[in-house]
């Protein structure tokens, strides 16, 4: 098996690590091995530990182990439950939000619009439930989160119509009817740029997953587990993670995390120096190569204390 998938914004992130020789570097999304090969090759002194809850990432991991014996280093788990895992102080630490190319192509996970698939959505297939089963068995308020504060769809309530009508049918079962639905309810025309599913998918996705509460679990732990100098790295694909991963840095930064923080400057900390006041976005090659890219955002955090 060959690393195949892409790293989203893979010179950007070699060139954002505390650079040094005999470093310990956690990657904690590995999924395709992109990212973890590159940090390999470039600190060819250091030690690269990665993690990832998806059951597929761990044959891909087997061949990196294999090149890279005594510097590779992989856990099958959420990074939600880094703060179980035993590690060095950290130099770097890097979090890719995103897919990785192996989910999306592959038809049998239920993440892609194309496929006459099963609906599952599920990073880990060996819990929660499925995105089948959420749908069919939902509370309404539970759909609503998840269509329009998740998906951040405008057009929520014909959505969450739709899905509360067509229980039972396989309309809720299957990938590609279920974009159909979502585009039947919306009244979208053939032809648009972008297919009218992708934000309930995201949404879905991230309820029965639930990416958002791991973020805002993991992002304290990692913070503690990094070492005076060491930074942080997260590149975001949506607003809802991008939002967390600001505030979580400005906060770390001793700076008002939102326009309703009021609270007096002498009485915040500064614990870090953020390095990317706006983010980092891939430059229009890297789009046209991997269009995948285009919504991607890196951002930087560098613990001082």
């Amino acid at each position: 098996m060959t690393l195949s998938h892409i790293p989203v914004l893979l010179n950007e992130v070699v060139s954002a690590f505390h650079s040094g020789e005999h470093l310990n570097i956690l990657d904690c999304t590995f999924g395709g091995g992109g990212h973890s090969r590159a940090l390999l090759e470039r600190y060819n002194k250091s030690k690269v530990y990665a993690i990832d809850r998806d059951l597929d990432a761990i044959d891909r991991a087997e061949c990196l182990r294999k090149i890279f014996p005594q510097r590779f280093f992989f856990y099958s788990m959420n990074f939600a439950g880094i703060n179980d895992l035993c590690l060095p102080p950290l130099d770097n630490v890097l979090m890719d939000l995103g897919l990785s190319s192996y989910q999306l192509d592959d038809a049998d996970r239920g993440f892609s619009f194309k496929y006459h698939t099963p609906l599952d959505m599920r990073m880990d297939t060996t819990n929660g439930i499925s995105a089948a089963q959420f749908l069919n068995t939902a509370s309404t308020e539970e759909l609503i989160h998840a269509v329009r504060d998740f998906g951040e769809e405008r057009n929520w309530k014909s959505i969450v119509r739709s899905i509360l009508d067509n229980r039972g049918t396989d309309k809720l079962l299957y990938s590609d009817l279920f974009a159909g639905l979502i585009h039947e309810a919306l009244s979208y025309p053939e032809q648009t740029k972008i297919n009218p599913a992708t934000k309930t998918f995201q949404g879905i996705r991230i309820a029965i997953n639930r990416e958002l509460e791991a973020l805002l679990q993991a992002l304290p732990v990692l913070f503690e587990k990094l070492a005076i100098g060491g930074r942080l790295i997260v590149i975001s694909f949506h607003s809802l993670e991008d939002r967390i991963v600001k505030q979580f840095f400005k906060k770390m930064a001793g700076r008002a995390v939102s326009n309703t923080d009021f609270e007096p400057s002498q009485y915040k900390t500064r614990l870090a120096n953020v390095i990317t006041n706006k983010p980092i976005v891939p430059q229009i090659e890297e789009i046209k190569r991997n269009p995948r890219s285009r919504s991607a955002k890196l951002r930087i955090l560098e613990r001082v204390k």
